[in-house]
C-alpha cells in the first residue's frame, strides 16, 4: 500500500460539518508546516481510527446543536486524550458532547466583530494580550450558556460571552469566531499557536519534503510502466509533468494538444520548455483546425465546453494509441478537487459545469491514474513548481480556462475573431506587467464581446467590436472583486488595444464581483 504522507508527519484530522471555509482552515493548517485532511462528520470515525491523528479541528458549519440529529463529533476524538479545537458550530458540538450547553440565541454576530481578551491563553501566546481587543469573523446564531467542568472563557463579544473558552490542561478549546478567514486578521497565528505549540506537531510538511515523497510513491505505484500525461501548459500539468519526469525520466511522454484557442505565443512557450529545457519526450498535436472548424457558429457556452472536451478525448486517445504500452495515465488532480468529489451528504457532488479535462480517459482507455499532486492546494502546486526550478511565468501565471479563449468570445467562434481577441489580451496583460500588477491579481483577461459599435479612426467611420477587460483579485476563486485599476491605466490599456489591434474600436472595464457574477463571462 502506498504511504501517505500522514504516514511520515505530524497529522492533523480536520472534521467537516458543512462549512462553506472548511478548505480554508487545512490551507491555514498547512501553511504553518503541518500536514491536514477533511473529512465529512460522517466518516470521521473511520478516519480518525486509520489515521492516528496529531490533533483534531472541528469545522464550522450551518446547523444548530438544539436541532435533533444535528451532527456530532465521534466520541473517540474526546476520549483520546489529543488537543481539539473547535471552530464555530464545532464550538459548540465540543461544548455540549462535553457536558456544557449551548442554546440558539437572539443577539445573532453576522461579519466583523470585536473581541475583548480577559485572560491569557496559550492560543493568544505571542498575537493576544489580556485587556486587548481584536477584530474577528462571526458568523453564528447558537451561543454557549453553560461551559463544561474544567473549562474557563478566554474572550468575549457582545453577542458571544464565551467567544474563546477552553481547558488547557485536556488541550481543548472552542473560538464562536472564523480564524481562518482573511477578515480575522490574526487568525492565522491562532491556528499556528493551536497547531504548533500546543499540539506539539513540528511543522515539517515542506514542498522540499513532499518533492522526495512524491517521487517516491510515483516509482512504487508505475514501476517500469510507461505513463502519458496530458500537458496544457497550464500550473498543474506542468508541475505534475516536471515531477513525474524526475521521477521516471524517459518512462513519460507527455502529450500537447494544441487546440488553437491558446494565448499568443503559449503553444510555442510550452513547447520549447517541455523539449528544450526540461527535454521531457512530448507529442506535440496541432489540431487548431479541427476545434475551430468544429467550433464555428457554436454560441451556446456549454456546447462549446462538450465540443471542445469531446474533441480533446478523441484526439488525445488517438496519440496514447500511436504512443502505445502506456499502463498509466497521470492527471494533475488538486486536494479541492478531491474534497468536492464527495459532497457535504456524503454523495458526489452536483455538476455546475462541463470541465475540460481528461477525467473521461480511464475507463476508455484501460489505465490506471497517477495523481502526485492530489494532497495538494493550488498554493502548495505553486511552491513545489518553484522547488522543481520552473519558470516565474509558468508558476505565477493567471488561471486559463481549459476550453481556452472560446469562452471569452461570446457567441460564436471564428479564427478571426480569435485573433483579435488574442492580440488584445496579450496587450493588456503586458501593461499589467509593466504596471507591476500581474501579481496582485488573481486573474486578468480580455473578452471580445459579439457587440460591433461606430467609432471614427482617422476621420473615418468604423465599425468594430468592443473589447472588455476583466482583473479580480480574490483568495480561492470561489468569491472574487474587481480590481480597481485607477482610470490612467485603463486608459493607456484602452489606447494601446484601439490602435494596435485591428478590428476592435471601443474597451470597457468589466467591474462586476462574485457573486453575483463569474469570473470568466462564459
Amino acid at each position: 500500500m502506498t504511504e501517505r504522507p500522514a504516514d511520515r508527519h505530524d497529522f492533523v484530522l480536520i472534521i467537516d460539518f458543512g462549512s462553506q471555509v472548511t478548505q480554508l482552515i487545512a490551507r491555514r493548517v498547512r501553511e504553518a508546516g503541518v500536514y491536514c485532511e477533511i473529512v465529512p462528520f460522517q466518516s470521521a470515525e473511520e478516519a480518525f481510527h486509520r489515521t492516528r491523528p496529531s490533533a483534531v479541528i472541528l469545522s464550522g458549519g450551518p446547523a444548530s446543536t438544539a436541532e435533533l440529529g444535528s451532527p456530532r463529533a465521534p466520541q473517540a476524538v474526546f476520549d483520546a486524550g489529543i488537543p481539539v479545537l473547535g471552530i464555530c458550530y464545532g464550538q459548540m458540538t465540543l461544548c455540549v458532547q462535553m457536558g456544557g450547553e449551548a442554546e440558539p440565541s437572539d443577539h445573532r454576530e453576522f461579519g466583523r466583530a470585536m473581541v475583548e481578551v480577559v485572560a491569557d491563553c496559550p492560543l493568544f501566546e505571542g498575537v493576544w494580550a489580556t485587556g486587548e481587543h481584536h477584530q474577528v469573523w462571526m458568523s453564528h446564531g447558537d451561543r454557549v450558556v453553560r461551559l463544561p467542568e474544567g473549562f474557563a472563557v478566554y474572550a468575549k463579544s457582545d453577542g458571544a460571552p464565551y467567544a474563546v473558552f477552553g481547558n488547557p490542561e485536556r488541550k481543548v478549546y472552542g473560538l464562536m469566531f472564523h480564524p481562518e478567514v482573511v477578515h480575522t486578521p490574526d487568525g492565522a497565528k491562532l491556528i499556528e499557536n493551536f497547531v504548533r505549540k500546543i499540539a506539539g506537531c513540528t511543522g515539517d510538511w515542506t514542498m522540499a519534503a513532499f518533492r522526495e515523497e512524491a517521487k517516491e510513491k510515483i516509482r512504487e505505484q508505475v514501476g517500469s510502466s510507461k505513463v502519458i500525461c496530458g500537458l496544457s501548459g497550464g500550473v498543474d500539468s506542468s508541475v505534475a509533468a516536471v515531477l513525474l519526469h524526475e521521477a521516471i525520466g524517459d518512462q513519460l511522454t507527455c502529450i500537447f494538444v494544441d487546440h488553437g484557442l491558446l494565448r499568443k505565443h503559449e503553444a510555442e512557450e510550452v513547447v520549447s520548455m517541455f523539449r528544450n529545457h526540461y527535454n521531457i519526450p512530448l507529442v506535440h498535436v496541432d489540431v487548431s483546425d479541427l476545434f475551430i472548424s468544429a467550433l464555428e457558429g457554436v454560441a451556446d457556452p456549454e456546447a462549446k465546453r462538450k465540443t471542445i472536451g469531446k474533441l480533446f478525448i478523441d484526439v488525445f486517445e488517438a496519440e496514447a494509441k500511436k504512443i502505445g504500452g502506456a499502463d498509466f495515465l497521470a492527471q494533475g488532480t488538486l486536494y479541492p478537487d478531491v474534497i468536492e468529489s464527495v459532497s457535504f451528504a456524503g454523495g458526489p457532488s452536483v455538476t455546475i459545469k462541463s470541465h475540460h479535462n481528461v477525467g473521461g480517459l480511464p475507463d476508455r482507455m484501460n489505465m490506471k491514474l497517477v495523481e502526485p499532486l492530489r494532497e495538494l492546494f493550488k498554493d502548495e502546486v505553486r511552491a513545489l513548481g518553484r522547488t522543481l526550478g520552473l519558470p516565474e511565468s509558468f508558476v505565477g501565471r493567471h488561471p486559463f480556462p481549459g476550453p481556452g479563449l472560446a469562452i471569452r468570445c461570446p457567441g460564436g467562434v471564428t479564427r478571426e475573431k480569435l485573433e483579435i481577441l488574442r492580440n488584445a489580451d496579450a496587450i493588456y496583460l503586458d501593461e499589467i506587467r509593466k504596471a507591476g500588477l500581474y501579481d496582485a491579481i488573481w486573474q486578468a483577461f480580455a473578452v471580445l464581446l459579439p457587440v460591433q459599435t461606430v467609432g471614427v479612426m482617422g476621420d473615418g467611420r468604423t465599425y468594430d467590436f468592443v473589447c472588455a477587460l476583466r482583473a479580480v483579485t480574490s483568495v480561492d476563486g470561489m468569491t472574487a472583486d474587481f480590481y480597481p485599476f485607477d482610470m490612467a491605466f485603463l486608459g493607456r490599456a484602452a489606447t494601446r488595444i484601439i490602435n494596435e489591434v485591428k478590428g476592435i474600436n471601443r474597451v470597457v472595464y468589466d467591474v462586476t464581483s462574485k457573486p453575483p457574477g463569474t469570473i470568466e463571462w462564459e
